[in-house]
């Protein structure tokens, strides 16, 4: 099923040029540790106040984030990137308006704020660099803390057409599962992933809940489908998880991300990943292999955020 139409966030023309205009001329982003400088901060919005009809699409999108029946929005900037690129400037404009949303910040102390997330024909095709399918997830789901929103955000699409983004409500999810499956997801049994090299998003969390038992706005739906082949999982709590992928599959929404586009994701309510690359893809020259940046985002106020 495609994407709601209501998620997708077209900017109008007379604004393109207003923010084309503010992206040539926005300074460079500081990071204080993990995050984006608080000086940056209250730089960023000044500029992208002087464009009258921003304050609409803040609203619509901080809406569609965490509004009722909120989780992800795509905003639509392909007009903006023909004209500044994908370089500097576009990140420093597309920086701007996530940091209306929340603190950018990145938690792998080797990477820049922007991550690149390009193809790797040897790669697992199930990782984020891979070209198969990767089955629906939480990022940094082995964290106490982690991430409020992962954004992605589309450099380069698959030439081949394919590699949608796949998304699905994890909450609505849950909502569906036997009494018996929400109790086995709500015990500490679930493990995935390594921990190393990471900054503020707290501690490590092995063995996780998949149901932290947290409100909504606070907890997370602890879900990666990759758990599943974790050695050790008993059948009782395996056939829980199952239930719960499956669910996800059943409820799943699809989109094809454009070059300039990027996709936000609130974490504490839904899930993403990806469908596999085209076929044909070994034809393809690196230079031109689908290539996303990402980007994370922590909420005002969050524990972990450092104080700016």
């Amino acid at each position: 099923m495609n994407a709601d139409s209501d998620r997708f966030i077209d900017l109008p023309e007379e604004l393109e040029g207003d923010l084309i205009e503010i992206g040539s001329t926005l300074p460079a982003w500081s990071v204080e540790g993990a995050f984006l400088a608080g000086s940056t901060i209250e730089r960023y919005p000044t500029k992208l106040d002087s464009a009258p009809l921003f304050d609409e699409i803040r609203g619509r999108l901080l809406a569609a984030l965490n509004g009722a029946p909120g989780g992800y929005a795509v905003v639509r900037m392909g007009n903006i990137a023909q004209a500044l690129g994908v370089g500097d400037q576009f990140l420093r404009l597309a920086t701007a308006i996530l940091a209306e949303v929340a603190n950018p910040f990145q938690p792998f102390q080797r990477w820049p704020l922007w991550k690149e997330l390009g193809t790797n024909l040897n790669a697992n095709p199930g990782l984020s660099t891979g070209t198969g399918y990767n089955a629906f997830h939480m990022d940094l789901v082995n964290a106490t803390q982690p991430p409020d929103y992962t954004t992605l955000l589309c450099v380069r699409p698959d030439p081949l057409g394919a590699g949608a983004s796949i998304l699905s409500d994890a909450r609505e999810a849950v909502s569906r599962l036997t009494s018996s499956s929400r109790a086995l997801l709500a015990d500490v049994a679930y493990r995935y992933g390594s921990f190393f090299e990471l900054s503020d998003v707290g501690e490590e969390y092995t063995p996780f809940p998949v149901l932290d038992g947290e409100p909504e706005d606070l907890g997370f739906v602890r879900f990666t489908a990759k758990m599943l082949a974790e050695p050790g999982l008993d059948e009782g709590h395996a056939l829980a998880a199952k239930e719960l992928a499956d669910r996800m599959v059943a409820g799943q929404v699809s989109c094809t991300l454009r070059r300039g586009d990027f996709l936000i994701v609130n974490q504490h309510r839904w899930v993403h990943g990806r469908e596999p690359l085209g076929d044909g893809r070994h034809g393809v020259t690196p230079e031109n292999r689908r290539l996303l940046l990402q980007l994370f985002l922590r909420s005002a106020g969050a524990a972990g955020q450092a104080a700016s």
